[in-house]
């Protein structure tokens, strides 16, 4: 049977609306292209290594982290008594002493304290004949100093190369000098007048060397490098960027089952940096927590002891009045006393005292910060609390203030760079003055208690006669006083005991250091891989792409399963100079291919004795129809049948140059009535085989197809032979096949491969299923030397070169080669 024949559907609508569909993608196709780019895949693979390895060896640049592990000692609470605590009282057990030392850390003036100190902006790298890579300090030979004084351009490489003996060249870029340059004085920029650029310089170390946009010297490094350098590059960049870059690459947290340990960690392109800057940092914080701790101690010392002073006057005159009350009222014991009731006043108004003493310390804080009288600020402990948030924004704004007053050196009070300080002073004032209302209101509410617990206790005191009640109230001020003497007298003790033994709360656990470790990014491998990976993935897209918009037909099962029309044949390459391959090489596998198709024929046309009429046609012109109407007819000839080819392709006339036959006389003139069917038909070297060419080019070839003489001219060569090929012209571009299929017995659709467009199969595929062709078919043309590994099919009419006489010369492709050693092995018994 015909392969596709036997699959025959219903023709219902919804069956109907699939033929001529094809897939979007053609994963087969896709495959077999994929196996034959090969080569593609082993060349990217080749490139993505080697631009890996370059990427590993001269471009990624290692980032480098070390941490330190410090301890905070709980010293908070020598400040003030538990039972005193503000933090006790809202029962809050917040680690509030690392969250400010935490801030402290992460903050601006500190990390600009030690960007100025430590120099941190400037940059050293050293460059290889690619890479980069960058330096600590301590690595140069020798140190850049700028001259502060001196405007200094940033961001612009300074290249250093050592000249032996202390001297060192100094090399400019070519380009990129301005005259817009920083001033680490007052931290800004400020313009000059254009300038050439400066030439290169050979100095020596202590040497100053100055142009119009730098002044620097280099001061010898005291210890040794262990490497040696062919350069130096140097990159000066502004505090403000410095700071910038040290936040970023520092990290507080602390220690999950001990709260009061604190893990730092800093990140960055040269491990020595990391390790310096951190032990750097927190010996600065420890030296500043220390005189901040030593200044505020010896301020609430002085504070405690003016007003011990004052409260001792308080108490003397309070102690004279109730002496003076004892003598002149005789009063030295008062009958019937309720000493229950008397003592829990007594208790109370201590109490009372206790709270208003510190509402007073409160006070003066608020003072201090609200007048920037920082000098002079007391510890929160003098008012009963301690709050490193607190601490932490007053810090904050003593630091504000102090970059305030430099700012204001140089800028307007309403520049941006003052509104912005104003802000930032701001929110500063905003937490330090929300902590203070905190405790403030904390304070109120429980005078608002004790108050009103002392009016419920005094209620007795009504009952006593006049003289004792001006007594009572004589020794209960006298109490309250002392009490308040007592409580100041307590605290001045605790913070004279402090000054004596003051230390640091801060203890350095681990120290930071270079102990060789290994960098902790890039991920190297994982960005080889990436990249050998992408450049894999290269081909791969570009083939899926192109399998995703190839709209050619490129593969047979596809093609029947889509338009559901039979099959009669595949076709291999056509390997010879001229189309006659079936007369010139009747014994190869092509000749073979078209004994097959026309075989397969006669269950189109059927089998009865009437001369049959067999129409070749395509899409398009280029898909091998008139190829196969000469071979097909060759075929035919050779097997004793009469047969004649029509070249009724009127616009393109192509068959007679194969058979050299005189193209003056054919088809057209007979349709126009210029000469009778005699003079058109041609002999060829086959006996059976005769050729009616087109003729000359007619204005009118539709018309001429579809006249009533055409009709009679099919109808009497009928009479004359067998079998009537006609080669008529693509249905694609003219509707003239349409109408002389009406006469045929069988149609061969000429399908090319990776040649025909699929959408140009629809028109044909849906006039067949609509039962307005009949007796079609396709052959499949061109299938051999594309696809690389024979054009068989599996239905049996493939044949693989090699097997007939003419193909011994064929050279079997590789993977074919494997395919058969392959098939033969395991098909062995």
């Amino acid at each position: 049977m015909i392969p596709g024949k036997e699959a025959s559907v219903g023709k219902n609508e919804p069956q109907k609306e699939k033929f001529g569909s094809f897939a979007l993608f053609d994963i087969e196709h896709f495959l077999r292209k994929v196996l034959r780019n090969w080569y593609w895949f082993v060349l990217m693979l080749s490139m993505g290594y080697a631009v890996s390895w370059f990427y590993g060896k001269y471009y990624a640049q290692n980032v480098y982290a070390s941490d330190l592990k410090l301890s905070i000692s709980s010293n908070t609470a020598s400040y003030f008594t538990p039972s005193q605590s503000i933090n006790f009282i809202w029962g809050q057990t917040g680690n509030q002493d690392g969250i400010y030392l935490k801030k402290m850390l992460l903050s601006r003036s500190h990390n600009e304290f030690l960007v100025k100190e430590l120099g941190l902006f400037v940059n050293y790298t050293t460059k290889g004949v690619i890479k980069s890579t960058y330096l600590d300090k301590n690595d140069s030979p020798v140190f850049l100093e700028v001259d502060r004084k001196h405007l200094q351009q940033v961001n612009y490489p300074i290249t250093l190369t050592p000249k032996g003996g202390g001297a060192y060249r100094v090399s400019l870029p070519e380009e990129g000098q301005s005259g817009y340059l920083y001033s680490y004085d007052f931290e800004g920029f400020q313009g000059i007048e254009n300038f050439a650029r400066p030439g290169d310089k050979t100095i020596r170390v202590n040497e100053w060397y100055t142009t119009p946009n730098l002044r620097f010297r280099l001061i010898p490094n005291p210890v040794s490098p262990s490497i040696s350098y062919e350069n130096i590059i140097v990159n000066l960049s502004t505090v403000n960027d410095a700071v910038n870059g040290i936040v970023s690459t520092v990290g507080v947290d602390f220690d999950k089952e001990i709260n009061s340990i604190m893990i730092i960690s800093k990140t960055g392109f040269n491990l020595n940096g990391t390790v310096n800057f951190l032990n750097k940092s927190v010996t600065e914080l420890q030296k500043k927590r220390f005189n901040d701790k030593i200044q505020v101690d010896q301020n609430t010392g002085k504070y405690l002891k003016n007003s011990l002073a004052d409260i001792r006057k308080k108490l003397d005159s309070s102690a004279a009045y109730l002496n003076y009350l004892k003598v002149s009222e005789q009063l030295y014991d008062i009958t019937n006393r309720d000493e229950k009731s008397l003592q829990k006043i007594k208790d109370l108004e201590a109490k009372k005292a206790d709270i208003l003493s510190k509402m007073n310390s409160l006070n003066s804080i608020r003072n201090s910060v609200e007048s920037q009288g920082f000098d002079k600020m007391i510890s929160p402990s003098a008012a009963g609390f301690d709050d490193g948030l607190f601490t932490a924004s007053v810090s904050e704004l003593k630091a504000l203030y102090l970059k305030k007053r430099e700012l204001l050196s140089i800028y307007t009070p309403n520049s941006e760079p003052i509104k912005e300080i104003n802000r930032l002073i701001g929110e500063a004032k905003a937490n330090s003055s929300g902590s203070l209302r905190n405790v403030h209101t904390v304070y109120i509410t429980e005078l608002s208690k004790i108050d009103k617990q002392i009016v419920e206790a005094s209620s007795d005191l009504t009952t006593y006669p006049e003289k004792q009640r001006k007594y009572l109230d004589a020794e209960r001020g006298y109490n309250m006083i002392e009490a308040t003497y007592n409580s100041l007298l307590s605290r001045q003790n605790e913070s004279q005991m402090r000054l004596a033994t003051n230390q640091s709360d801060i203890t350095v656990i681990d120290p930071a250091k270079n102990l060789g470790q290994g960098p902790i990014g890039p991920n190297v491998k994982g960005a080889k891989m990436t990249i050998m990976g992408g450049f894999l993935m290269l081909p791969l897209i570009l083939i899926l792409l192109g399998s995703l918009f190839d709209s050619k037909i490129r593969n047979i099962k596809e093609l029947i399963s889509a338009t559901k029309i039979p099959l009669l044949g595949v076709i291999g390459n056509n390997n010879t100079e001229n189309m006659l391959t079936v007369i010139n090489t009747p014994k190869s596998s092509v000749a073979e291919a078209f004994r097959g198709i026309r075989a397969n024929m006669r269950f189109l046309s059927g089998e009865d004795d009437k001369s049959k009429v067999i129409l070749v046609t395509s899409s398009v012109g280029g898909e091998g129809k008139t190829y196969v109407s000469i071979n097909l007819a060759s075929v035919l000839g050779l097997s004793d049948k009469k047969t004649i080819l029509l070249g009724m392709d009127l616009r393109k006339p192509k068959i007679f140059g194969d058979f050299n036959i005189d193209n003056k006389l054919g088809i057209s003139n007979y349709l126009t009535g210029e000469t009778t069917i005699d003079q058109i038909i041609n002999k060829t070297n086959i006996p059976n085989l005769d050729v009616a060419t087109s003729g000359p080019i007619p204005p009118n070839p539709s018309e001429l197809l579809m006249s009533e003489r055409n009709v009679k001219l099919i109808e009497e060569l009928r009479k004359l032979y067998d079998f009537i090929i006609i080669d008529s012209p693509p249905v694609g571009l003219v509707a003239d096949s349409y109408e002389l299929m009406k006469y045929s017995d069988a149609n061969l659709y000429i399908v090319r491969h990776e040649y025909t467009e699929k959408y140009m199969l629809k028109m044909i595929t849906e006039k067949y299923h609509n039962d307005e062709i009949k007796h079609l078919g396709f052959v499949y043309n061109d299938y051999v030397t594309k696809q690389g590994y024979g054009y068989g099919y599996g239905y049996g009419y493939g044949y693989g070169y090699g097997y007939f006489d003419e193909d011994k010369n064929y050279t079997e492709p590789l993977l074919i080669k494997i395919r058969n050693k392959m098939k033969a092995f395991f098909n062995r018994k």
